[in-house]
Formats: structure tokens, sequence, C-alpha cells
């Protein structure tokens, strides 16, 4: 695997490592020991996947305190990665990255950021690894169009759930 920086604070890209021979591909897609030697020290609990269709547009979603480690199983997907720190110089700094089956990178966002996707396939399966539980009392949602982040969307009317239509739960 390659470990990259990114142009955000603790915001790291990866490329997993794919083996491929006649039969197919085998991509390990998390080894602790191989992590942690990459100086990615985070004890992850919990496992979460959710599968959309074209057009399908998740978030901003995240928390003060999870970290997440976040790849696409199938298909492909426009990750967002915001910075929702209230209290940081570089509150509303955002950065998009591409994942997909094929090129199997992997985003890892620390706490106080948040992220959103849209599908680009006609199905994609988004996985991510967190290190907390998930307690939707601790969550923060921004609306995907909001004027402050000035996010660019390579779509104009995504299909929205309402909490990310209005950017809070309902």
């Amino acid at each position: 695997m390659k470990v990259f920086k990114t142009k955000m604070e603790g915001v790291l890209l990866i490329r997993l490592d794919v083996f491929k021979d006649l039969r197919g591909e085998y991509v390990e897609t998390y080894n602790e020991e191989l992590y942690n030697k990459n100086g990615i020290n985070i004890k992850f609990i919990q496992d979460d996947i959710s599968v959309s269709r074209r057009n399908v547009l998740r978030g901003i979603h995240g928390d003060n305190i999870t970290w997440k480690l976040i790849s696409c199983l199938y298909g492909e997907f426009y990750l967002v990665v915001v910075n929702c720190d209230s209290g940081s110089s570089e509150f509303g700094k955002w950065q998009s990255f591409t994942l997909s089956a094929n090129n199997r990178f992997q985003v890892l966002v620390p706490p106080k950021y948040g992220n959103g996707h849209l599908v680009l396939s006609d199905t994609a399966i988004f996985h991510y690894k967190q290190s907390t539980y998930y307690d939707s009392s601790r969550q923060f949602t921004y609306q995907w169009n909001d004027l402050r982040l000035n996010i660019h969307w390579p779509i104009k009317n995504p299909i929205l759930s309402k909490r990310d239509e209005l950017g809070r739960y309902v």
C-alpha cells in the first residue's frame, strides 16, 4: 500500500495493493499491522456499508471524535471531505476524490471533518471503518450545497434524504 498526504491536515489518500492473476483480483482492505507501519495507529471498531444508486448524494456528515477509513467496494463515487471544525482557520476547506472498485483508493477522514459522496455508477457500495460506535446524537450535518462551503458537485439535482436536503436531522 502507498499512503499520500492531501492538501488537508490529517486527511490521507491510501492506494491499496491489488494482486491480479488469471482468476481475477485479490485486495487486502485492512491489516492493522500494515497500517501501523505506515503511521496510521487508529483502532477501528465498527464497519458500515451503504449501497446506493446513480445520482444519490449522501452527506455532509461527521462528528468531533470519529476517524473514518472510506473505500469503494463496488462501482464509483465522488467523495468530498470537508473541514467542519468551526474553530479552525481551515473551516470550510474541502477536497474531492474519486473512489472506485477499479482504483482501490481509500481516504482516511479525521474527527471534525465531514464527508459526503455522490454515486457516479449505476450502483456503488460505500464502505467505511469507524474508530467509535455510531451515535446520531454526536453527528453534525451540512447541506450538500451549503454556500459557506461552496463545494463543486458534478450534479445539479441529486437524490437526497430529508436530512441531507435540509442539512439537519428531521
